[in-house]
């Protein structure tokens, strides 16, 4: 059986440390790797969300949506109908952008 697809979600906020602070609540549980002040993602069974900081006026926005799919042969990048990004990358390939944007980052999923 392969395994399914998670939908990814990538949210806009003003503060990562309180977002992460709520987001753990609401989730149940810890974000796998957490960049201070900077960024955070969370791995549930059905979801990917991760969260970037950004300018207070841009907090509270849709970044993307996506999806993590073991199957994905590339990181791949499109926009829908109504011009949302769509990404589509397996643990992996976003693993390898998380540390190609924070080099200093340890995450191994």
């Amino acid at each position: 059986m392969t395994e399914p697809k998670r939908l990814h979600i990538a949210i806009a906020v003003a503060d990562v440390a309180a977002s992460v602070a709520d987001y753990s609540q609401r989730l149940g549980q810890e974000p796998e790797v957490v960049i201070a002040g900077a960024y955070a993602l969370w791995r549930t069974p059905q979801l990917n969300l991760s969260i970037r900081q950004t300018e207070p006026e841009q907090a509270g926005q849709l970044r993307h949506l996506g999806w993590e799919d073991p199957q994905a042969e590339s990181f791949k990048c499109d926009r829908d109908c109504n011009g949302i990004l769509w990404e589509r990358f397996t643990t992996a390939q976003q693993a390898a952008e998380i540390k190609a944007t924070w080099p200093e980052t340890d995450y191994q999923p």
